[in-house]
């Protein structure tokens, strides 16, 4: 027993070994006090993390696929969730046809609303009730896959209520403890890495914020990542989708050490989906700037881009695998009033009906001034994202990481097209006291910030990204 003691430890001490020269000095625990511990587990913090993502099968035409995979799943009634603009289209049309090849029963839902809200939640887990499915399939976006996820969990429970699972402190935060059904996620868009993850958000109509659930049960039991489906999307579509690539796999990157959280879960099903950047986090969402880096541009511009736009399409998945078992912080914390408080902004390639700010948008607009603000914290981290980006680091100072990768960020910012700060969104000055109040309650994300913010921090910062060029 002693011998096998002293091998993990030693393996744990090699890990943290290979892994202290990013992370920050505070983060660097001391492993023979945190093994085997019978401290008080509300008292410590963090010791653990666990690696988790969605089965993912990567090719083009891959689509065709899923009617063979219903079946081999014993599935004897499938909801298919979308949206009323994709449900004419290919992917859709594609999905129902290996449906019907296999003769697996099915039933359309097509009123998942792009950036969806918790009434359209709620219609969509309405639908889910008055039939007895026992797999989802969601075909879409982001919004569509978290309306799927949502429909799936709250109608595997249906006494529950829709605050039951919803983040805390808006929501009750509640642990899943129901069994789900198998949910397979057809991705159209390279960007939100929803496929892999176990992340819902919504916009939470009666505070005018954005929030979600976030919960390892709600992952996807496969995500098909067809590179078909990117070659018609919409430039800004690609634009606003392939910058939220960027923004997960920076702020996972750059978020709290896993160690640093706490306190310490009493059982390990109160362990958070977002744990905190971890050794296996890193990984994948480093390759995911590096590919986001040499591929974003081109496929922006280039719809016939095959190698450009696919490569976007993996490197949505390899940050949502980054950022579903670390985390994203405050320029997602940020998004969620800037794009729930929105006035009358529209963007080409969304609907025009709707005032909506795209979520990748709503994102990066705080993005420089976000990581100029977090960089004192683990200036190691965030050089060694610009460098990810292309950036010479050879003879840059600590004290500059901030504005390296701030100054970085607006050279993709403007080379895509991204509008000049909040101004351009709508906003003005007077509007930052009601985006300060919509930040704060993201305790979720805002609270894996290495560098943790007051309400006149954030209003500085908000500030800053009223222009961003």
């Amino acid at each position: 027993m002693a011998a096998a003691r002293n091998k993990a430890l030693n393996l744990m001490r090699h890990v943290a070994k290979s892994w202290q020269h990013l992370a920050p000095e505070s983060s660097i625990v001391t492993l023979n006090n945190k093994f085997g511990t019978t401290a008080d587990p509300q008292t410590q913090n963090e010791y653990a993390f666990e690696m988790a993502c969605s089965n993912i099968r990567y090719g083009p035409g891959v689509t065709k696929e899923v009617g063979m995979d219903c079946k081999n799943m014993g599935a004897k009634l499938v909801c298919v969730m979308t949206d009323k603009y994709l449900s004419p289209l290919s992917p859709v049309q594609v999905a129902l046809e290996s449906l019907e090849r296999q003769n697996v029963p099915y039933k359309l839902y097509d009123g998942c609303r792009v950036e969806p809200t918790d009434e359209s939640f709620k219609a969509a887990i309405d639908f889910s009730k008055q039939h007895d499915f026992d797999l989802f399939l969601a075909i879409g976006g982001g919004s569509v896959m978290d309306t799927c996820k949502a429909a799936n969990l709250y109608s595997s429970k249906p006494d529950s209520e829709l605050l039951d699972y919803v983040n805390a402190p808006i929501g009750k935060g509640l642990p899943v403890t129901h069994p789900l059904k198998p949910l397979i996620a057809v991705a159209t868009t390279a960007g939100t890495g929803s496929e892999t993850t176990g992340t819902s958000v919504f916009d939470y109509l009666p505070m005018k914020a954005k929030t979600g659930i976030s919960n390892r049960a709600l992952r996807p039991t496969l995500g098909i990542v067809d590179p078909l489906h990117l070659l018609s999307m919409p430039e800004r579509v690609t634009a606003y989708s392939g910058i939220d690539v960027l923004c997960h796999a920076i702020e996972s990157y750059t978020a709290v050490p896993y160690q640093e959280r706490g306190p310490c879960p009493e059982n390990p099903i109160l362990r958070p989906a977002y744990q905190g950047c971890n050794p296996i986090s890193d990984i994948w969402s480093a390759q995911a700037l590096r590919m986001t880096n040499k591929y974003l541009k081109r496929a922006v511009y280039d719809k016939g881009d095959v190698e450009a736009r696919s490569t976007m399409g993996l490197a949505s998945s390899y940050a949502g695998i980054g950022f579903g078992n670390a985390g994203v912080h405050l320029c997602h914390g940020m998004s969620y009033p800037i794009s729930g408080l929105v006035k009358d902004f529209v963007s080409e390639g969304y609907d025009q009906d709707i005032a909506l700010v795209p979520h990748g948008l709503s994102v990066v607009i705080s993005a420089p001034a976000v990581f100029e603000f977090m960089a004192s914290a683990c200036p190691e981290r965030h050089l060694q994202a610009a460098n990810f980006l292309g950036v010479d680091i050879t003879n840059k100072k600590k004290e500059d990481a901030g504005q390296v990768l701030g100054d970085r960020l607006r050279e993709i910012m403007q080379d895509i097209g991204v509008p000049d700060g909040l101004i351009d969104l709508g906003y003005t000055k007077d509007d930052i006291p009601a985006l300060v109040k919509g930040t704060l309650p993201q305790h979720r994300v805002i609270k894996l910030a290495p560098r943790q913010q007051t309400e006149e921090d954030l209003t500085q910062i908000f500030e800053n990204c009223m222009r961003v060029y």
